[in-house]
């Protein structure tokens, strides 16, 4: 009995492989992050991809790389908030920052008990002596070398959005967000102290402020605030205040021109978001 040749169905998938290898000799596939950005970018340009498409699978590709250390708001720039503070210090500060979440300390900054949420806040005011450990959420900690990809898996997992960052011995070095994450791929989210060109840049507060976008001209604020500021070839009130400052503004910092205080309450892509602008105490 003779051997039995070899089906068809054989020879049609060894033909396939050899195409497919062949395919990949004459066109080799990108060997390097870098080579795969420059074939997103030619697939743009051969209007394969949109540009917007092309940004965030950049993103996606660049963030395998990025830690939590990379993109954490560093220690000496978060808001915390005091267990031991009383109620109408924690309003004024929420109110100012605008933020949903706060790490919460007893005694040492390091000594991070929990997360509060900002909307809880209004369960202390309904109930006064209700102890304000029992509002907090527990604290999430990863260290800066946790990789982005991971954490945001486990921010997705989980359900928190924030995080403590801690160095190698053990110290906070940060906090992390899950919209800090997700900028490295969409680009810049609007936040609750984003508004449309449309609704105003100034803003009345209750306590007799104000809250004033950085982009805001200085025509504008001369005009709202009765006052002239100093000449000069910025048009923003945010690039004026970092001219007179000397360097750009971080969230905390305050500086005084023409009578008022501009006190920086928000920063983004290394420009001043919002300030809050009150009358500079007279000196007597």
């Amino acid at each position: 009995m003779s051997d039995i040749p070899p089906s068809r169905p054989s020879k049609q998938e060894d033909r396939r492989g050899f195409l497919q290898r062949l395919a990949e000799m004459l066109h080799p596939g990108p060997d390097s992050k870098d080579e795969l950005i420059q074939a997103l970018v030619q697939a743009q340009d051969s209007n394969v991809i949109g540009a917007q498409s092309r940004e965030m699978l950049e993103g996606v590709i660049r963030m395998a790389d990025m830690t939590a250390g990379d993109v954490m708001v560093a220690a000496p720039r978060m808001d915390l908030i005091n267990i031991e503070a009383p109620f109408e210090e924690l309003l004024h500060l929420i109110i100012d920052t605008a933020h949903s979440r706060f790490p919460v300390y007893e005694g040492e900054k390091e000594n991070i008990l929990g997360i509060l949420m900002a909307k809880d806040l209004l369960k202390l005011q309904r109930s006064p002596s209700l102890n304000i450990k029992a509002l907090l959420r527990p604290a999430v900690f990863v260290p800066e070398s946790k990789g982005l990809n991971e954490l945001l898996r486990e921010f997705r997992g989980n359900r928190n959005h924030l995080a403590i960052v801690i160095d190698e011995f053990g110290r906070v070095a940060g906090l992390i967000t899950i919209e800090d994450v997700l900028e490295q791929i969409v680009g810049e989210i609007e936040d609750e102290f984003d508004v449309a060109e449309d609704e105003g840049d100034i803003f009345g507060l209750s306590d007799r402020t104000y809250r004033v976008s950085g982009d805001t001209s200085i025509e504008r604020v001369n005009e709202s605030f009765d006052v002239t500021l100093p000449e000069t070839d910025f048009e923003t009130i945010g690039g004026l205040v970092a001219h007179e400052m000397g360097h750009v503004p971080k969230r905390g910092e305050s500086h005084e021109l023409s009578g008022l205080l501009f006190s920086v309450l928000h920063t983004k892509g290394g420009a001043v978001r919002w300030f809050k602008v009150s009358p500079a105490a007279v000196e007597v």
